[in-house]
């Protein structure tokens, strides 16, 4: 992933990032569509993503320039959109280091969550909120037929809303795997899957690790920081 990226195609399609950073928009504008929802950023938007998050982007014919900067391993921090009053400050301190600019921005930022402004937003929005969300009893509920949600849904997101819930189960048991001592087992019930098996075969396919090797890398670190090293 470049810092400094200015682009000019109309989409980036649907891609993955193994790291946390965040995309800070210089000039331009663009709508990003990803497992964290739909956002519409111009200058000044900040767009913070966590570790394996899938998105694809739309751009207008103008383009924009957005300035990536990597954020720390470990870093707790609200993933989705965000403001700045002024990137000038964060411009001028990347050019002399990353990581001031990276900390700059992190004491800066403000929460700019959007409201969902139709139904694909709305229907991620459920689904991130409810891993066990039956997607035939919501279109009902919304008046919609099922080639409806499943269609619609893919042209915003550029993926199914199945292949959507699928991510967000995975994601949730990825996070309960690293920040809780919960059997894995009880961890893959409690996200929606039909066993741990299913469950392994998900997040690997999402992180490139397994969960035990997940667990295992959770346990290190707790371990190194209670002696001190």
């Amino acid at each position: 992933m470049r810092v400094w990226q200015p682009i000019r195609a109309l989409v980036l399609d649907r891609h993955s990032h193994d790291a946390a950073y965040a995309a800070i928009v210089v000039a331009g504008s663009y709508e990003e569509a990803g497992d964290q929802g739909r956002f519409r950023v111009e200058a000044g938007g900040v767009l913070l993503h966590d570790r394996f998050e899938a998105h694809l982007d739309r751009f207008s014919r103008a383009g924009a320039v957005v300035l990536n900067l990597p954020l720390p391993t470990g870093l707790s921090f609200k993933p989705g959109a965000a403001k700045l009053a002024d990137p000038a400050p964060i411009v001028i301190a990347a050019e002399r280091s990353l990581v001031e600019a990276t900390a700059l921005l992190l004491s800066t930022i403000q929460d700019a969550t959007p409201k969902p402004v139709d139904w694909p937003d709305e229907l991620a929005a459920s689904l991130m909120q409810d891993s066990f969300l039956v997607l035939s009893t919501w279109a009902q509920e919304q008046g919609l037929t099922s080639w409806t949600v499943t269609r619609g849904f893919a042209q915003v997101f550029g993926i199914s809303p199945e292949a959507f819930r699928a991510r967000m189960r995975a994601r949730r048991a990825w996070k309960a795997i690293q920040g809780t001592e919960t059997p894995l087992a009880e961890i893959a019930l409690d996200s929606g899957f039909s066993d741990q098996a299913h469950m392994t075969r998900s997040v690997k396919q999402i992180t490139g690790m397994t969960p035990g090797e997940w667990r295992k890398l959770a346990n290190g670190f707790k371990t190194v920081w209670a002696s001190g090293r």
